[in-house]
């Protein structure tokens, strides 16, 4: 799976709050919690995202709460990927299991800048930053997490091979 985009660059220990505040939990549609997503942190961000953008951070993004409200936010907000030097682990897990593509790259995610563009191979795990001329190299996940992630998401998955109904 190939994934370009323009990037949006966020610092360390982005915590779920930021990404999806606290007084938003009352809404439990994807589309609406997208409407929220980073309201705090980047006023401009859900007024300016295009489908297919990819969110970079530094380290221990999405620490905080388990709620899955902040991986959906910015899945429906238009991100199709993100990038981080670490991830909160609960955080991660969410991710996978909504069909989030993330990659730790953490030289890629110092070095980037917001509004560079990415080709991404996720499959390979390699990075392109077109604007810098640049190729960074990340863990790609294994085959089964692939499959989770090109379903939508591990309810997907097992539905569609037929593990559940």
């Amino acid at each position: 799976m190939i994934i370009k985009g323009k990037t949006w660059k966020y610092g360390d220990d982005i915590n779920t709050d930021l990404i999806i505040p606290a007084r938003r939990m009352n809404v439990s549609e994807p589309d609406e919690l997208a409407k929220y997503c980073m309201e705090d942190e980047d006023t401009e961000f859900v007024n300016q995202v295009q489908a297919g953008d990819i969110m970079v951070a530094l380290k221990n993004f999405g620490c905080g709460s388990s709620r899955e409200h902040a991986p959906l936010a910015i899945k429906y907000a238009g991100i199709s990927l993100v990038i981080a030097k670490s991830f909160a682990r609960i955080f991660f897990r969410n991710c996978i299991n909504i069909g989030l593509p993330i990659l730790e790259a953490p030289e890629c995610a110092e070095e980037l800048e917001a509004g560079d563009e990415l080709e991404v191979n996720l499959e390979a795990g390699e990075i392109k930053n077109i604007t810098q001329g640049k190729t960074y190299q990340a863990t790609p996940f294994p085959d089964f997490m692939q499959q989770i992630i090109k379903a939508g998401g591990l309810l997907n998955y097992l539905k569609v091979s037929g593990k559940i109904q």
